[in-house]
């Protein structure tokens, strides 16, 4: 069975909430996880799990949360190659262009998506909760 770790940042509750689901799908397929916010992880922390959902909300000009998850992200990048990696955050704005440079950037590391990222606008509404847990459970296997 695997461990998960589900990092994250957030800084209105959305992702965190995002976040919570995810562990909710990993732990009910039965599976061992740790919720962890970005300044709990480290790439030294990584090789304590065999994968890992990483939320972030789309900030500034549709980028990472540059003081925080950006560089422990950044940090961790050469700790998950060919390693289970699950996506997802929310955005107030703009198009998802955050998510599609998050995906172009881990597909250049190596990292294996376990399947698609799950976003949303503002806070997450019954199906994307629903989605983020059949991904949570996805991540598992």
């Amino acid at each position: 069975m695997s461990k998960v770790a589900v990092v994250y940042w957030s800084g209105t509750g959305n992702t965190e909430q995002m976040a919570q689901a995810v562990l909710d799908g990993v732990k009910s397929a039965g599976a061992d996880a740790d919720l962890l916010t970005c300044s709990e992880f480290s790439s030294a922390k990584a090789a304590d799990y065999s994968a890992f959902a990483f939320g972030c909300p789309a900030m500034g000009d549709e980028v990472l949360e540059e003081g925080e998850f950006d560089p422990m992200f950044t940090e961790c990048e050469s700790s998950l190659s060919g390693k289970k990696v699950f996506l997802f955050g929310s955005y107030g704005w703009g198009d998802g262009a955050w998510m599609e440079n998050w995906k172009e950037r881990c597909a250049s590391d190596g990292v294996v998506l376990a399947s698609d990222p799950v976003i949303c606008m503002n806070a997450p509404e019954d199906d994307t909760l629903e989605a983020l847990k059949a991904a949570g459970i996805e991540l598992s296997k």
